[in-house]
C-alpha cells in the first residue's frame, strides 16, 4: 500500500492551498481516509477525515469552516482544500487511511502518506 500526498507549499496568511493524497495498492472505495498534521515540537493531530462513501465527514474545530475533504474514488484520491490559511496550519500534512469509518485517533489509521509541507507566512 502506497499513499502519496503531495501540494504543499508556501502560502501568505488567508490564502488557499488543495493537498491530494493518492492512494494504491488497496480497495480505495473501501477505506476511510484522514488528514493529520504534525508542527515542529508538536504531536500529530487530527484535521479532518471522510468516510469510505465520502458522505459522512469530521473535522477539528480548529480547522472547521475553513477546510474541506473530499475524495474521487475512481482516481483513489483525497483531498484537503485549506482556505483562510493561518500561520498557526503551519505544519507537515499526513494522508492516513483505515477500514470504513472515521476515527480521529492516529493509532487507528493503517497506512501513511509520507507527509507534504504547508508553510503559512505571517
Amino acid at each position: 500500500v502506497q499513499l502519496q500526498a503531495f501540494g504543499g507549499g508556501l502560502v501568505q496568511a488567508g490564502g488557499s492551498l488543495r493537498l491530494s493524497c493518492v492512494a494504491s495498492g488497496l480497495t480505495f472505495s473501501n477505506y476511510a481516509m484522514g488528514w493529520f498534521r504534525q508542527a515542529p515540537g508538536k504531536e500529530r493531530e487530527f484535521v479532518g477525515a471522510v468516510a469510505y462513501g465520502g458522505i459522512i465527514s469530521s473535522y477539528a474545530d480548529s480547522v472547521k469552516g475553513r477546510f474541506t475533504i473530499s475524495r474521487d474514488n475512481a482516481q483513489n484520491t483525497v483531498y484537503l482544500q485549506m482556505n483562510s490559511l493561518r500561520p498557526e496550519d503551519t505544519a507537515v500534512y499526513y494522508c492516513a487511511a483505515r477500514w470504513r469509518t472515521i476515527v480521529e485517533r492516529t493509532t487507528a489509521y493503517e497506512y501513511w502518506g509520507q507527509g507534504t509541507l504547508v508553510t503559512v507566512s505571517s
